[in-house]
């Protein structure tokens, strides 16, 4: 069962489940895929609209490569999560290298205004165990 990863930031939870995709992948080329399940719970006492998005994604290729990527919403949209609700998504990333981690935040409005940053948790990306030797 793949590891899972999770942070409360001002009542906003954040659960990643990364996993390797080895049928998408061409390690002798250097193309490694890698997705990730996202699951975003509103444990607050109030509404909040998810706005932006920025990722940090680290890949170990040689002394290591950085990619920063920010955008709105999420796979295209701007959930409004009320009091309990959870709103849940996948996506996937591509590196040189057989791991790496990733890491950001959501940024995320309530409805008075207040603007605040909900931190995605540092997960790790690892094709290590499913490679053949």
């Amino acid at each position: 069962m793949p590891a899972f990863f999770y942070r409360v930031t001002d009542g906003i939870r954040i659960t990643v489940r990364p996993s390797f995709l080895a049928s998408q992948s061409r390690p002798s080329l250097g193309h490694f895929v890698f997705g990730y399940a996202v699951r975003i719970e509103n444990v607050s006492t109030a509404p909040a609209r998810l706005m932006t998005r920025m990722w940090h994604i680290h890949d170990s290729v040689g002394l290591g490569e950085d990619h920063e990527v920010r955008g709105d919403g999420v796979v295209g949209e701007q959930p409004r999560l009320e009091v309990g609700a959870v709103h849940e998504y996948q996506s996937y990333c591509i590196l040189k290298s057989p791991s790496g981690f990733m890491e950001g935040h959501y940024e995320f409005v309530r409805d008075d205004g207040s603007r605040f940053q909900a931190l995605i948790p540092r997960f790790t990306l690892d094709a290590a165990g499913t490679l053949p030797a």
